[in-house]
């Protein structure tokens, strides 16, 4: 999910604590480059005071298509479970509480049952610019009320006092859908609990391989890169974002095929919380222009697209975002033509949405590229790191 006000929501956590340029004509390649990793079937970390990377395993929450991957957590002492989303498209965690009479969600954590809780007096609101599902954000329908706080949280068998969080005390329905609790933000500068863990020796990278549900087995590694997770070398590209992932893109192509509007450079955002991808109207219609011409907009659902059921299997629509490495070579970051489905429209189960949403002032995607490639966030080197997963 991408936050739309995270720079003031991080404030707002810093103050909660409680007593206490591609080369001119090259041809792009899908991935390869070298790449410093130890002997196949090894996974790396730094030996300081954690000494082991931290393996969390991931679930898939899946409505025919692949939303989301969330995985488990502990906050309080006694330690009471919380599944969040890893979210690398916001930077702060909120999860719901007893104290939200809204939430539906089944076993919410229970401050008082916490002897490490300590509650802040600030309140706010979040709103995000992309949501749960596939459907895109409708007169402000996703919003988190929260209220700061301070916990233990532990992770991997490492306990972190002292923690800034959030609970979330109000939200909008449509959030009653999801499995899991919140949202751990995994943003591109160190907060939270990952920060916690880098200062307890951690290195400051996290990884992951998200799956399709075909497949599952979906993990975060945090502090560490398993190389048996994926195929070839892993290639970087310079990470340009201020909270946010962003990678700059020189070119989008659809079945090969480019155009003026999709050669415009562009910053591309990573967001592991969204499934679909966002672009702004003009370029998203230059993509579809390229796909089929019986792709419309959906009017009920301003920003989606989609076209008859009936229509859509076996049509054409591989997407090729370009990049540029540290190295300096251009290569491809590939989307296949089975991502285009995203399933039927509720209100109107004879039309299929597509992958494309038109959001003027976004560039993002998300879990739709992310589960092809095992991917590597590096917060210290401040860049990212794809290779195939083979899936």
């Amino acid at each position: 999910m991408f936050s739309a006000i995270t720079v003031g929501l991080l404030a707002l956590a810093a103050s909660s604590k409680v007593a206490a340029a591609p080369q001119t004509g090259a041809t792009p390649h899908k991935v390869a480059l070298q790449s410093r990793v130890p002997p196949k079937g090894q996974t790396t970390s730094v030996r300081r005071k954690t000494s082991k990377a931290i393996g969390v395993p991931l679930d898939d929450f899946f409505m025919g298509t692949d939303l989301q991957w969330f995985g488990n957590i502990s906050v309080g002492t006694p330690p009471q479970a919380v599944s969040v989303v890893f979210d690398t498209g916001s930077q702060t965690l909120e999860f719901a509480s007893t104290d939200c009479t809204d939430c539906t969600q089944p076993n919410k954590f229970d401050p008082s049952k916490s002897s490490t809780f300590k509650r802040g007096r600030q309140t706010t609101t979040l709103d995000f610019a992309t949501g749960v599902g596939v459907d895109p954000v409708v007169d402000n329908d996703y919003v988190l009320t929260v209220r700061s706080g301070t916990d233990t949280v532990t992770v991997g068998g490492i306990s972190l006092p002292d923690v800034s969080l959030f609970t979330i005390i109000d939200q909008t329905p449509k959030f009653n859908i999801d499995p899991f609790l919140g949202i751990q933000g995994m943003g591109s500068q160190a907060e939270g609990f990952f920060e916690a863990l880098i200062r307890e020796g951690l290195p400051s990278l996290f990884s992951l391989f998200l799956t399709p549900h075909t497949d599952g087995g979906a993990e975060l590694l945090i502090g560490g890169i398993d190389d048996t997770k994926f195929q070839g070398d892993l290639i970087y590209a310079d990470q340009t974002g201020e909270g946010d992932w962003e990678v700059e893109s020189t070119q989008i192509s659809v079945n090969g095929k480019t155009s003026s509007i999709l050669k415009t450079s562009r910053s591309v955002i990573f967001d592991s919380g969204t499934s679909n991808i966002l672009f702004d109207t003009q370029t998203t219609e230059a993509m579809y222009a390229l796909i089929s011409p019986d792709i419309k907009p959906f009017p009920s659902e301003p920003g989606a697209y989609g076209l008859p059921c009936s229509q859509i299997g076996g049509l054409p629509a591989v997407i090729d975002l370009t990049f540029v490495s540290q190295s300096g070579q251009p290569f491809n970051l590939t989307i296949p033509s089975e991502e285009l489905n995203v399933g039927p429209f509720a209100s109107d189960p004879s039309t299929c949405q597509t992958l494309i949403n038109a959001f003027d002032g976004l560039e993002l995607v998300g879990g739709s590229l992310l589960k092809h490639y095992y991917s590597v966030w590096d917060v210290g080197g401040q860049r990212m790191g794809f290779a195939p997963n083979g899936l």
